[in-house]
């Protein structure tokens, strides 16, 4: 019993492996540059408007209400992200980005990297 079970979870988890592949294979082409004044860099979020523009040491970001930022103008933390190709800490004011269908942003840091992951 102690095996069948073991194998039933081991099936399990690669079936639950290879659907989770397809799904990000499925959303990695329909991946579109956007321009940075359209993404909240707070909430990681397309909005068909420019957001409000906050400026920190030489360098734009963008938040979408008055909280975020706040936070954009005080926290180093959420103004980076990491490029989902290449692993490395992007800053999200010089980076390029990407907008899922859902809404949601990755940052890229350069178009290379954008296109690798739209590549199937």
């Amino acid at each position: 019993m102690t095996r069948f079970r073991k194998a039933s979870t081991l099936v399990a988890t690669l079936l639950a492996a290879v659907a989770l592949m397809h799904a990000a294979a499925a959303t990695a082409g329909t991946l579109e540059k956007v321009p940075a004044d359209r993404v909240c860099m707070v909430n990681d979020t397309r909005f068909p408007n420019a957001q409000i523009p906050v400026p920190v040491d030489g360098k734009t970001y963008f938040g979408c209400c008055e909280m975020c930022k706040g936070r954009l103008a005080t926290d180093t933390v959420v103004r980076m992200a990491t490029d989902p190709v290449s692993g490395k800490q992007v800053d999200k004011a010089t980076a390029t980005i990407g907008a899922l269908p859902s809404g949601k942003v990755l940052y890229f840091e350069n178009e290379k990297n954008l296109q690798a992951y739209k590549a199937p």
